[in-house]
């Protein structure tokens, strides 16, 4: 019984310091996440929904395509995928620390066959003075040696940057600790939506699962600007946003400007420019009407959605506005209305009506001449809004990630071992990597070591 669960504890070992497990881990991780690309993350846009079958929309939500990395298989693959780092490195770190802290201070003779750099020297001196003049050179030209005297020969041992072989592992590291902040961030970060008209503030967010969150503090919108392509797609949209705690501004954090990919950060929430649109709620809109024939003109205020009826019996109905009818209707700019009018004992006819342009209210020859005189509406800020305790987690993994990739890319492992027998020393030279810069510096050093007198 004993003999099997060794067995079975030795397999799963095995399994998990497996590197055909760590390359599955990593091709499964690349594809999957091609889905989070593709697919839509998080609250589906209904064009989207109304785009695929309801099968498509049943299957993809019930294996978590729409949320994919907080799906409970993507998340178990990145502990399969810790778990296997931290295996892989258990078993080979011990090794590595062995050959960094206990050198091959002593070269054998099969050992020194198998060296490609090597240079010979004659000496004419005793043993010893042959060993300190050769130590003396060794320190100053490449590193401080380590002494080995065996069997009536004296070796002599340099390394550099021996601690680079451990770039490897500050790679798993930092794997490591992004994934920690990745979870960090799942369990106890939320995204939500926040929409501000121009002149208030809010104390809290919408989460996307609907709860609502307090801030613990106010941001306040002073004014928001859009700028137009002339094609009508929008150019630019900015918000000037402050914070505030207990009513007063915070130093550093008033009119602070908020466009597209410069956020604003205050206390873990950053909030980025997302949407805008303008305030419906609480918005009055002006038209003149008079009737072509002459008889009447009357002046309407009225809100989106909004139906009067003329003092002629017609309806005039507002069916919606917007700041600037470019994106509709390229050859028009400005603000303008969506109107319903029904004539007495008529069918509903609908109009756009624009400000800027009375003569093309004029021309349209129906009964009525009507202009839309603007609107006191304000603008709205939408804003998306995320809290991630672990992004600094994530940050530190980065970090350590650069480091350890140049450490285990451009570092190498130098050792230099210089053999002093009577009448002749041997230098060899090795390298972990790069071998073809070494043997330049190595071929530079033979230089000054062939030339020597001793």
């Amino acid at each position: 019984m004993a003999t099997t669960n060794r067995s079975f504890a030795q397999a799963l070992w095995d399994f998990f310091c497996s590197l055909k497990l760590t390359i599955s881990l990593l091709i499964s991780l690349a594809l999957t996440s091609i889905i989070g690309t593709i697919l839509p993350q998080g609250k589906l846009p209904p064009e989207y929904v109304a785009s695929i079958s309801p099968v498509k929309l049943q299957i993809y939500s019930k294996l978590g395509f729409f949320d994919m990395y907080h799906s409970w298989w993507f998340i178990l693959l990145l502990y399969v995928f810790s778990v296997n780092l931290i295996c892989c490195s258990i078993k080979r770190l011990p090794h590595v620390f062995k050959f960094i802290s206990e050198p091959n201070l002593v070269l054998g003779e099969s050992q020194r066959n198998g060296f490609s750099l090597k240079q010979d020297l004659k000496i004419t001196a005793s043993l010893d003075k042959g060993r300190e003049a050769l130590a003396e050179f060794l320190g100053k030209e490449f590193g401080a040696p380590v002494v080995t005297e065996q069997d009536g020969e004296y070796h002599l041992f340099a390394q550099k940057n021996a601690w680079c072989r451990l770039g490897v592992y500050v790679v798993h590291l930092s794997i490591l600790v992004i994934f920690v902040g990745a979870i960090l961030g799942s369990l106890f970060g939320y995204k939500g939506f926040a929409a501000i008209v121009e002149g208030t503030g809010i104390s809290s967010i919408q989460a996307n699962s609907g709860a609502e969150i307090p801030l613990g503090f106010e941001v306040r919108c002073e004014k928001f600007n859009v700028t137009f392509y002339d094609s009508g797609a929008p150019k630019e949209f900015k918000s000037i946003l402050t914070v505030l705690e207990n009513g007063q501004p915070v130093k550093g954090l008033t009119n602070v400007r908020v466009v597209v990919n410069e956020p604003l950060s205050y206390k873990g929430f950053t909030f980025y420019q997302s949407s805008y649109g303008q305030a419906t709620e609480s918005s009055d809109h002006s038209f003149s009407v008079q009737a072509r024939a002459g008889g009447f003109s009357d002046h309407l205020t009225l809100r989106d959605g909004q139906a009067t009826v003329l003092k002629d019996g017609t309806t005039f109905k507002l069916l919606e506005t917007t700041p600037d009818i470019r994106q509709f209707m390229p050859n028009f700019s400005g603000p303008a209305a969506r109107i319903e009018v029904t004539q007495k004992g008529g069918v509903p006819q609908t109009y756009i009506v624009f400000k800027d342009f009375p003569d093309a209210n004029a021309q349209r020859g129906d009964a009525l001449q009507v202009v839309y005189e603007g609107s006191n509406a304000k603008m709205y800020t939408g804003l998306q809004v995320a809290k991630d305790p672990g992004v600094w987690v994530v940050w530190l993994g980065c970090t350590l990630m650069v480091c350890g990739l140049f450490i285990a890319f451009f570092m190498s492992h130098k050792r230099v071992w210089i053999v002093v027998s009577k009448g002749y020393a041997r230098m060899y030279g090795n390298a972990s990597k790069n071998q073809a810069a070494f043997q330049m510096q190595f071929e530079e050093l033979s230089d000054k070591f062939k030339n020597l007198k001793i």
